[in-house]
């Protein structure tokens, strides 16, 4: 009878291990599940901000004086390439276009900790040339977007395919894995969403399938009154939202003045 136990028992240590093994696999490489930095493809003006252990690259639509945009894009994307899209919609603003450590030009390697002191160095490097700074954030930089306007004073703030954290995402799209205890960057927004003063616009795609539209919605509830409003752009998904005359509109509405 022990015999035959052991028997029955050896698969089900198999997979036991091979679960661990698993988790082991996920806690040590996560970052690289979360982060993929791109090369900087675009050459559009740029600056380089030094922050402590890196040098960063800044895309940048140089407008001394004038209000100033504050871009943190996503966990894929080539800000430089994003530049002439908001070049287009914001003519009359500075731009300001991290690009995140390892991404583009920029050295080091990224991690909540650091993501959120750079766009702290970023706020105060640009805070000495324009009175007035507005946020944008997309996809993973909205969570870089709200710690800082919960932080800092901003004009307005401004978040595309948004999430109440990064936890709450992974849990839908890893369920078989105990993320919650092997999670290192949380980017937990809703915890911090209602410091923020600053007039807030939460843009959602309706077929998004990363960011889910109920992770954004989830997000919005925890704004103070009155503070945030959002808008769903029909049709769209995750990468497609950009190409939305819904969404430019959107971008435009949620930065202008009253």
């Amino acid at each position: 009878m022990n015999t035959l136990r052991k028997t029955l028992l050896w698969p089900l240590w198999g997979l036991a291990l091979l679960y661990l093994a698993g988790c082991a696999a996920m806690f040590t490489w996560q970052r690289a599940l979360l982060y993929h930095p791109q090369p900087a493809r675009l050459a559009v003006a740029s600056l380089t901000l030094l922050v402590d252990g890196a040098a960063l690259q800044v895309s940048v639509q140089a407008r001394p004086g004038a209000p100033a945009v504050l871009y943190f894009g996503g966990n894929a994307e080539d800000v430089s390439g994003t530049l002439p899209h908001l070049a287009r919609l914001f003519p009359d603003h500075a731009l300001y276009l991290m690009h995140y450590r390892g991404y583009g030009q920029s050295t080091g390697n990224p991690s909540e900790t650091v993501l959120h002191a750079d766009a702290r160095a970023l706020y105060q490097h640009v805070r000495r040339e324009h009175a007035e700074i507005k946020l944008i954030g997309r996809s993973l930089g909205s969570g870089v977007a709200v710690r800082l306007a919960s932080e800092q004073p901003v004009a307005r703030l401004a978040l595309v395919t948004p999430y109440d954290s990064i936890e709450n995402v992974a849990v839908e799209h890893y369920p078989w894995w105990p993320v919650r205890w092997l999670i290192r960057d949380r980017f937990d927004s809703a915890a911090v969403a209602g410091r923020i003063n600053a007039p807030t616009t939460l843009i959602a795609a309706e077929h998004d399938t990363l960011i889910r539209p109920e992770r954004t919605a989830q997000l919005a509830m925890h704004f103070k009154p009155g503070v945030a409003r959002s808008v769903m752009v029909p049709g769209a998904d995750h990468n497609g939202i950009g190409a939305q005359p819904v969404y430019e509109r959107a971008l435009v509405e949620a930065l202008a003045a009253d």
